[in-house]
């Protein structure tokens, strides 16, 4: 899991540093979710039992990886005029978002502790972008808009894993927005100018695709207890920022940063402590239920 934000880093550090240098943004996301594909069919070994490639529910997944298209693109956007502190910041804000909607669209309701996380973890996102004197841009417009593009993406993946196969899931998120980008390709003129660009944009892929299949195989081996471990991506990101663009992040910065971690990780805690109350139920209910039988 650690090493799964590490690449996640090298990718939005990469798509900032090409951005800035003048590739268009189009070409950037496309290439990053086609080399993907590709190497999701190497990795995964695709050939060889094609079946579990195979969709339920095509239309859901093309509009699954439309919302990772989305949250792609406005990241990118984002990277152009935000540090990688900050864009990271409101991304994990996300966390808070997706246990507010899980009541109305999953039927999983947040309890009144929970709510304050949320409300104290929006604080946070307010002191980073401090609206109303002059520090939000359409750079943090940006940001908002990928972190709930990647929500309404997380809450999809949610549904749908109770019936598709995780190698579908992995496949179509990145299939889906390389060929409807296509059409779009022609209209990008802003290509690399050299070799070393050229280079790092064919990373993208490497990056996203090595990164999400990290995730996955962290996941089997364990669920729960990764969960805080994805903010260790906000370490990361500040020491690339400072590395590769000489960019430190502000005190306001950091300390929003701060409260959104702290409310993500009190969330965390508190839905833990829930499942283990609720498997202690479930252990009584049974124990009463075998006295009776």
């Amino acid at each position: 899991m650690l090493s799964t934000y590490v690449f996640f880093t090298f990718l939005d550090t990469s798509s900032k540093y090409l951005v800035l240098a003048g590739v268009s943004v189009l070409i950037v996301a496309w290439v990053r979710f086609a080399v993907h594909v590709v190497l999701v069919g190497a990795l995964l070994r695709g050939w060889r039992q094609p079946v579990r490639f195979r969709p339920v529910n095509l239309p859901a997944h093309v509009l699954r990886g439309l919302f990772l298209f989305g949250s792609t693109i406005f990241n990118v956007l984002a990277l152009r005029s935000l540090q990688l502190a900050e864009t990271t910041s409101i991304y994990f804000f996300g966390p808070m978002v997706i246990t507010a909607l899980a009541g109305p669209l999953l039927g999983e309701w947040a309890g009144w502790r929970r709510w304050l996380a949320i409300v104290a973890a929006f604080a946070g996102v307010l002191i980073i972008t401090r609206p109303g004197v002059g520090v939000f841009g359409i750079g943090h417009l940006f940001a908002l808009g990928s972190m709930l593009s990647n929500c309404f993406y997380v809450i999809m993946t949610r549904r749908m894993s109770a019936t598709e196969t995780s190698e579908s899931l992995i496949l179509f998120s990145a299939l889906a927005p390389a060929v409807l980008l296509l059409p779009l390709l022609p209209f990008s003129f802003s290509l690399p100018h050299d070799g070393w660009h050229w280079f790092i944009l064919l990373m993208l892929g490497v990056f996203g695709g090595v990164g999400h299949w990290l995730l996955v195989q962290a996941y089997r081996l364990a669920t729960t207890a990764l969960a805080p471990y994805p903010y260790s991506q906000m370490v990361w990101m500040i020491i690339s920022g400072w590395i590769v663009f000489k960019q430190f992040p502000d005190r306001w910065t950091l300390l929003g940063a701060a409260i959104i971690v702290a409310s993500g990780l009190y969330i965390v805690h508190r839905e833990h402590r829930l499942r283990l109350q609720s498997r202690a139920a479930s252990d009584v209910e049974a124990e009463a239920l075998a006295k009776k039988l």
